[in-house]
């Protein structure tokens, strides 16, 4: 996820204002790319959370999980879209934020895992397999360029041991087509469109991480978790269990601990509405909310996880 301006708002969403919207109270919502799962995903969470809460909340197209850290740290929203591994990196200022912490935000809920999936040619069979390839690590400073450094060194592998190229999804796949590519990670959800394209269109494998390295990496980086991506989410292509981050929702550290409940518990009241809107919907889950994050939740979000069981 690169750091790029945030784009002017798109979509006011202001279905039943109550009271609260009256006063005028508002939630600017920044998610991610038009093309991309955080922008409709966060379209429809926002059009529900507005209907039941009565608070306008502004859904905001940007550059995704660091430009949304660094725009909720200046004040310019107060609710996004992140992976959980950048927002660790943030709250302790290491990978994309070595330059200082930022904590002005805190952990809303866990929503939906972002698969770590390393697409190869047919005859590349492991991680191991990598050394010597053209490898395609995603765009230069992304998310998936850090998690493909974990995953590697967690098989005892360095960026030295490849030929790395810097490349976004789109051009990961054209790659891999094309044969200038050996293998690419790709860390979205699954199914992710460029690879079902790809997948129509050339054999490819989805390398599994293995055991002991995925016993390291989460040893080593408590947000990543243990996913098996399904048979057949592929053209062709078994079930692979590797590793995945999650998107995440943050708020400002500056939302009153009522607003941000009020919202955390629409989120879960609703949610079979909210996958009416996008089928990430139907990943919303209590336990899985507050699993693997390591920056602390909001208060808000705290008293309602604790209120239904699934916080101690």
């Amino acid at each position: 996820m690169r750091k790029v301006g945030l784009i002017a708002a798109v979509a006011l969403l202001s279905i039943g204002m109550s009271a609260c919207g009256d006063r005028g109270e508002r939630i600017r919502f920044a998610t991610g790319g038009v093309a991309g799962t955080y922008y409709p995903f966060g379209t429809a969470i926002a059009t529900v959370l507005t209907e039941h809460l009565g608070i306008p909340i502004i859904v905001q197209s940007s550059g995704a999980s660091m430009a949304n850290i660094q725009h909720m740290q200046i004040g310019e929203v107060e609710m996004a879209l992140v992976q959980n591994d950048v927002m660790d990196y943030a709250w302790n200022g290491v990978g994309l934020f070595a330059g200082g912490q930022f904590r002005g935000f805190r952990t809303m809920a866990a929503m939906y895992a972002e698969v770590c999936q390393i697409i190869a040619v047919p005859g590349i069979n492991s991680v191991a397999d990598l050394r010597g390839r053209h490898v395609s690590v995603g765009a230069a400073g992304s998310g998936t360029m850090f998690n493909a450094q974990q995953i590697l060194w967690a098989h005892g592998l360095t960026f030295d041991d490849i030929t790395v190229h810097f490349l976004g999804f789109g051009d990961s796949a054209d790659g891999l087509r094309d044969g200038r590519l050996d293998a690419a990670f790709v860390t979205a959800g699954a199914p992710t469109p460029a690879v079902v394209d790809l997948a129509l269109s050339r054999d490819i494998m989805i390398l599994g991480v293995d055991p002991d390295a995925a016993e390291r990496l989460m040893e080593a980086y408590p947000f990543y978790s243990m996913y098996t991506i399904p048979a057949g989410t592929y053209s062709g292509v078994p079930a692979v269990t590797t590793v995945a981050v999650k998107a995440t929702l943050i708020v400002s550290e500056n939302l009153s601990e009522e607003t941000v409940y009020q919202m955390t518990r629409g989120l879960f009241e609703h949610r079979a509405q909210i996958a009416l809107g996008h089928s990430r919907g139907h990943d919303i889950d209590l336990h899985y909310a507050v699993e693997g994050v390591t920056v602390p939740f909001h208060p808000g979000a705290e008293r309602f996880f604790r209120s239904v069981g699934v916080m101690q």
